[in-house]
């Protein structure tokens, strides 16, 4: 899979123009996309990074890093993700950045995501489901997961998210409708984000491969 993903990632290249702040997402195939993306640094003004993992490395090579309030309105993020269905509805938060990327994704025009074939799926929900929540609240929203969807969620033991926050990865979904599913979790109180992104979902999908295909 490691070409695949390097095949998306360079197809993610043609979606920047000269001048752009671009959106930077976090995990192994965005990590492609960073380094391509260093080829032709001289072109763009930065990127906004969605991690402190993604920003090293774009500082790493010599890529200024914005911050998304300096920066505004955003023309393009690129993220991959942990499954995608036919809708371009996603799951995320695999790498615990789901808050961070989920805004960057809302501050963007357009959102390109950058995936290999094994994450293509016909209903969400074989990925254990992130959900970023505040430490104090973890039994409660856990409690409240099951109440409302009968899975069952599991405590990402010895990982905080960069916003100093605890992970509940849910797993037993079959996410027909993740539209409704993401509004009914975020209002648990407790809930910092969930890594569903339907309200806002891809734009564009590249599958990468030996000719990447686009969704």
């Amino acid at each position: 899979m490691t070409d695949a993903k390097r095949d998306a990632a360079e197809k993610a290249i043609d979606y920047v123009e000269d001048g752009m702040v671009v959106g930077v997402g976090t995990g192994s195939t965005v990590a492609y996309f960073i380094d391509a993306l260093a080829r032709i640094k001289h072109r763009i003004a930065g990127a906004v990074s969605s991690s402190e993992q993604s920003s090293a490395r774009l500082r790493g090579h010599g890529i200024e890093v914005i911050e998304l309030n300096h920066a505004g309105q955003l023309p393009l993020y690129v993220d991959g993700a942990d499954e995608c269905d036919p809708r371009k509805c996603l799951i995320k938060g695999g790498g615990a950045a789901l808050t961070r990327e989920k805004i960057i994704a809302e501050a963007s025009s357009k959102f390109v995501c950058i995936i290999d074939p094994g994450k293509r799926v016909d209903v969400l929900g074989k990925f254990p489901l992130p959900i970023e929540v505040i430490p104090m609240a973890r039994s409660l929203v856990a409690r409240e997961i099951v109440a409302a969807t009968g899975a069952q969620p599991v405590w990402r033991e010895g990982v905080v998210t960069d916003n100093g926050n605890w992970i509940l990865d849910v797993h037993g979904l079959a996410i027909s409708e993740p539209l409704v599913l993401e509004r009914e979790l975020n209002q648990i109180p407790g809930v910092v984000s969930v890594g569903l992104f339907a309200r806002r979902p891809a734009d564009i999908v590249i599958v990468g491969g030996d000719t990447p295909l686009l969704l």
